[in-house]
């Protein structure tokens, strides 16, 4: 006998539902009854046949009036048990499984979110919060955990196909957000690291390359991992299999930014039947414009279109984008002035020193700083002094702030087309927030390819929850990892009733309530406890040297 309790919403309320029910075998399935409905009832009142159900074998001892009652300091709950929650609510729990491996699967999850990625952290986090009893996990050592790890790259396809059917059960979207990122290593030996364009500025150091596909909201929908050298474009038609094979859509838009869809990713889009939305480049425009195509008195604040050859080019100015690239290329101007002053007085006070050599200096520096296209760096005598071309410079000012989209989707808006190939900044948020703000994929602690891709799959799980605690607390002046931060601090006391142990949860603070609130959760007033302690490898083989001493 237990109580199903679950929470869910309905066009933007929260409901509970709590069953007393009772499950028994027939014929080799198991079967439900219900037998009480409990959702009227006061949740003290919920909480407290809970605690019943869960010492029902320990009745007597909590009833007697001579056994001792003591107090201490139990472990932390209030992270645990919102990620818990929130995990239920958007259909991890169920995707990932009740059994033994999904619990622990889970507890990688909401212990990413916490702060602890490696698998000997996540085992040191069980110590001090309530993972055994609030997801229901058996003792476990960083060991098992790498076993997960196993069983979840074998399952990864199967648990993403779960979550898109829970999540879109009424209506499948039909436009979806690609792009890739890498991450380095520090290591030498990962299976799949190699090296490659780093886009985190660390030369010399080998990287995987990460794919990430969402919903047109930006949730995440499936990730993927490359070797480090594999090229963007080299990674799309994996997507496109995904999306419509294993997902079965038959109607797909791709969105993806101009370095992802390019002519041969287009080609193939068509020969599938599917539809691209994509940004064209630069020198892409300036064909555009010297074929008459389009003008530049055409660009403006406002959402514009043409259609050519049955193509839809969007296209926009934006005034806020050009002032910054302005400021940017001043700045860059003002750089290279200050060193042509440096060198100048360095040839003041050094009359051996070479004029040819401080001048090639400058001019690499325009060349890496990309102005050397309207700067003019000229000598006289033993001085250098810097110039600006005009008129190369009002060419190189004349597409600032613009940009085209282009797509072959017609059903669409023009506004709807530009907004959804704007949602590619939720994809950069998302890759933000695992790489370095609150998830952190690095390090990556693991060798293997098989585990490498579960890291990654974990940290995607864990983005689902930031991303449901982003949209939750939005309107708090708070950040997410402000917000776990103060719930990390609500620590269960434990009370002992002879050999009954309970977890009683103290009211949280002013803020910690608020959080509650937000993300439309109940806290117990009690936990049931399972007195199940969670060691480290290290700490079993200690007691288990210890045992064999003691018994020898």
């Amino acid at each position: 006998m237990y109580i199903d309790d679950q929470t869910y919403t309905v066009k933007g309320r929260t409901y509970r539902r709590a069953l007393l029910r009772n499950s028994y075998r027939k014929n080799g399935k198991i079967h439900h009854d219900t037998i009480a409905n409990l959702s009227k009832c006061e949740n003290n009142e919920i909480e407290a046949i809970k605690c019943a159900l869960a010492h029902k074998k320990d009745i007597a001892e909590l009833k007697s009036p001579h056994k001792s009652v003591t107090t201490k300091q139990g472990l932390t709950v209030g992270a645990v048990w919102l990620l818990n929650q929130l995990a239920q609510r958007s259909g991890i729990v169920n995707a990932l499984g009740r059994n033994v491996k999904g619990k622990r699967s889970l507890w990688m999850v909401i212990s990413a979110v916490i702060g602890s990625v490696s698998r000997l952290s996540a085992t040191r986090l069980a110590q001090s919060h309530a993972a055994c009893d609030i997801v229901g996990l058996d003792s476990f050592c960083e060991d098992d955990l790498y076993t997960t790890m196993d069983w979840l790259n074998d399952y990864q396809q199967v648990i993403e196909t779960r979550l898109f059917k829970a999540r879109y059960k009424n209506e499948k979207p039909t436009m979806y957000l690609y792009d890739v990122t890498s991450s380095y290593l520090e290591g030498e030996h990962n299976e799949l690291g190699q090296y490659g364009y780093n886009r985190d500025k660390k030369k010399g150091k080998k990287q995987i390359v990460i794919g990430l596909l969402t919903d047109d909201e930006g949730r995440p929908i499936s990730c993927e991992v490359f070797t480090g050298n594999t090229r963007d474009t080299n990674t799309f038609k994996s997507q496109v299999d995904t999306i419509s094979k294993r997902f079965g859509i038959k109607t797909v838009t791709l969105v993806g930014d101009r370095g992802m869809i390019k002519t041969a990713q287009i080609l193939y889009l068509s020969e599938e039947k599917y539809h691209y939305i994509t940004a064209i480049t630069k020198p892409e425009i300036e064909t555009l414009l010297k074929k008459n195509i389009i003008q530049m008195g055409l660009f403006d604040e406002r959402v514009c279109e043409i259609q050519h050859d049955d193509i839809r080019y969007i296209y926009r100015r934006n005034p806020m984008r050009a002032m910054e690239i302005e400021e940017n290329r001043n700045g860059k101007l003002e750089t290279l002035k200050a060193l042509c002053a440096r060198k100048c007085t360095y040839l003041r006070h050094h009359p051996r020193a070479k004029v040819d050599v401080a001048e090639r200096i400058v001019k690499e520096k325009a060349q890496r700083l990309r102005i050397d296209t309207w700067t003019e760096i000229a000598t006289q005598g033993r001085n250098i002094s810097v110039t600006v071309n005009r008129g190369e410079l009002k060419k190189e000012k004349k597409l600032d702030g613009c940009y085209i989209i282009k797509t072959d989707c017609k059903e669409s808006s023009k506004e709807t087309i530009h907004d959804r190939y704007k949602s590619l900044a939720e994809v950069e948020w998302a890759f933000r927030t695992m790489k370095t703000s609150l998830l952190h994929v690095r390090g990556i602690f693991v060798r293997k390819a098989n585990r490498t891709r579960a890291h990654v799959f974990i940290i995607m799980l864990a983005y689902l929850l930031a991303y449901e605690l982003r949209r939750l607390w939005q309107d708090l002046e708070i950040t997410i990892e402000e917000g776990i931060a103060e719930l990390s601090c609500l620590c269960a006391t434990e009370v002992k009733i002879g050999n009954v142990s309970i977890q009683t949860i103290p009211e949280p603070r002013p803020m910690g309530t608020l959080l509650f609130q937000r993300a439309g959760i109940t806290l117990p007033d009690a936990i049931p406890s399972k007195n199940i302690k969670v060691h480290t490898r290290k700490k079993l083989v200690e007691e288990r040297r210890s045992d064999y001493k003691t018994n020898s």
